[in-house]
């Protein structure tokens, strides 16, 4: 994973490689973790999506194109699942701020127990004795990546058998992984606790981890913690209520306007910047935001590529910020005499946070900012209101809807 450039060329010429396994080999393939340097059933497009360095929409249609959709059911189903995740915690933000208030919990506790410390640095570390949960903690901090059905097996065993804070493993997660996404890795880890589907925790089972790592791990089913139920205790209020989408100020024509970039949505010249009288521009690191603990010099270094990349594409000469003291922000765009901000949508997570933060700063100067929201979205995220199936039964009304049927 360590080779991959973070450009949008480098990753739609992945996206063109792929094309030919995005039917059933896929289907059949997908959920083999073969290890490090051997992920061929899957794509390996995740960090790009990410970044939407290549879009979600520019992968499902290369499938529907090539396989038709029977046989590129699955592919496009995982696809989608990504927008499903994303739309559910806009739906549903009180879940990432109760994720980051817990997360500060944790590592509070973490200092004061030596025992817990000791316990989660093995986990981290790869020093447990599992020898393939040890293999999984090596892989995503060597390389950034980790197979979906390794990292489902690694929350599992994380959780129930080694008996620790599933904030804390989603927080190791998401400071390593190069495709890192607030929704997708919280959620996730939720899914395995049995708290996004509540009632239905993820068991890691020995004959499982045999099977589809193709024999490289033979765990001992006594190794591994048998679960017969989730973490929903710890939440007995239950989930939140389901809440309207945030509504979206979109950019307006002739006013001075500041351009952001950020690792958000790394493909702005998708946006009509035409009628923008734009004043300046701005590439923003945000990924030190993940978390309170250092993040991974290989998630920064992807990041900083991508934004590059960005910037390089838009033609702009943009000057780079930290996304450190939002007062900076307002800085930038009031130096520049801007009176809005522009950039692609920004979902619930770090930065979402950190310009939420620096609004009421803003406003006080006169600025608004201003968000381009992608088709995409807005046809996924109406229906994320409960579990996929919903999302799932509506998949050719989406693909209609953003042009693909």
């Amino acid at each position: 994973m360590t080779d991959l450039t973070p450009t949008r060329a480098a990753g739609e010429e992945l996206l063109t490689v792929f094309e030919a396994r995005m039917g059933r080999r896929y289907a059949n393939g997908r959920n083999t973790d073969h290890g490090p340097g051997a992920h061929k059933a899957v794509s390996m497009l995740s960090p790009y999506i990410r970044r939407r360095l290549v879009l979600e929409s520019d992968a499902v249609s290369a499938a529907l194109s090539v396989h038709g959709p029977d046989d590129a059911e699955k592919f496009v189903q995982e696809v989608i699942w990504r927008g499903y995740f994303k739309g559910w915690l806009e739906r549903r933000p009180q879940v990432w701020d109760s994720y980051r208030k817990g997360l500060d919990a944790d590592l509070a506790t973490l200092d004061r127990d030596r025992r817990l410390r000791r316990d989660v640095d093995r986990a981290m570390a790869g020093q447990t004795g599992l020898e393939y949960f040890d293999a999984w903690a090596d892989e995503v901090v060597d390389t950034g990546y980790l197979h979906n059905h390794a990292r489902m097996w690694f929350a599992s065993i994380w959780i129930f058998t080694l008996g620790l804070p599933w904030r804390l493993g989603a927080d190791f997660f998401f400071r390593n992984l190069l495709d890192g996404d607030a929704a997708s890795n919280t959620l996730g880890w939720r899914w395995v606790a049995g708290l996004h589907t509540r009632g239905k925790p993820y068991p890691a089972d020995a004959q499982n981890i045999a099977t589809f790592t193709a024999g490289r791990f033979t765990p001992r089913r006594s190794d591994l913690a048998e679960v017969t139920q989730g973490l929903e205790a710890t939440e007995p209020e239950g989930l939140p209520s389901v809440l309207p989408l945030r509504p979206v100020i979109s950019p307006q024509p002739g006013r001075p306007t500041a351009l952001l970039i950020t690792d958000e949505d790394c493909r702005v010249e998708d946006f009509d910047r035409s009628a923008l009288d734009i004043r300046t521009a701005a590439t923003l690191v945000v990924g030190h935001l993940r978390s309170p603990l250092p993040v991974s010099e290989l998630v920064l270094g992807f990041e900083n590529g991508a934004l590059a990349d960005a910037a390089a594409r838009v033609g702009v000469a943009a000057v780079e910020m930290q996304a450190n003291d939002p007062a900076g922000l307002v800085r930038w765009a009031v130096d520049a005499g801007a009176t809005q901000i522009v950039t692609p949508f920004v979902t619930r997570g770090p930065l979402r946070d950190w310009l939420d933060a620096a609004t009421p700063a803003l406003v006080e100067q006169g600025i608004t900012l201003c968000e381009w929201q992608r088709d995409w979205d807005r046809a996924i995220w109406p229906h994320a209101t409960a579990g996929f199936f919903k999302v799932k039964k509506n998949i050719p009304r989406i693909l209609e809807q953003v042009g693909l049927a």
